[in-house]
């Protein structure tokens, strides 16, 4: 099996990516989205962006086989489910209102 060669501007380039999405997420963190939710969803959609850059790149998935694509698509997917159940359940806290 023939490796794949990938330079190390790439990699460069992809570390500035994810140094620039970090800044990001820190300055999303102090600033108002007029709710606290949606400063949590804009912040997981960074995390999964940086988290599909990693993937792609540090772990090289990018040049690997089907084989390793399927499982890492189905680790994303079993991802996308569990976030989107702890969401459902984070999104609808406000809607429930409790006796004293």
């Amino acid at each position: 099996m023939s490796e794949h060669i990938v330079s190390k501007k790439l990699y460069f380039v992809i570390f500035g990516a994810l140094m620039v999405l970090t800044v990001l997420t820190v300055w999303v963190a102090t600033i108002d989205l007029g709710s606290e939710k949606l400063n949590t969803v804009v912040a997981l959609a960074i995390a999964v962006t940086k988290a599909v850059l990693v993937v792609l790149y540090f772990m090289h998935v990018r040049y690997s086989s089907r084989l390793t694509w399927v499982v890492v698509a189905g680790g994303f997917l079993w991802l996308i489910i569990m976030v989107g159940l702890t969401m459902s359940d984070y999104l609808t806290r406000g809607f429930l209102t409790y006796p004293r």
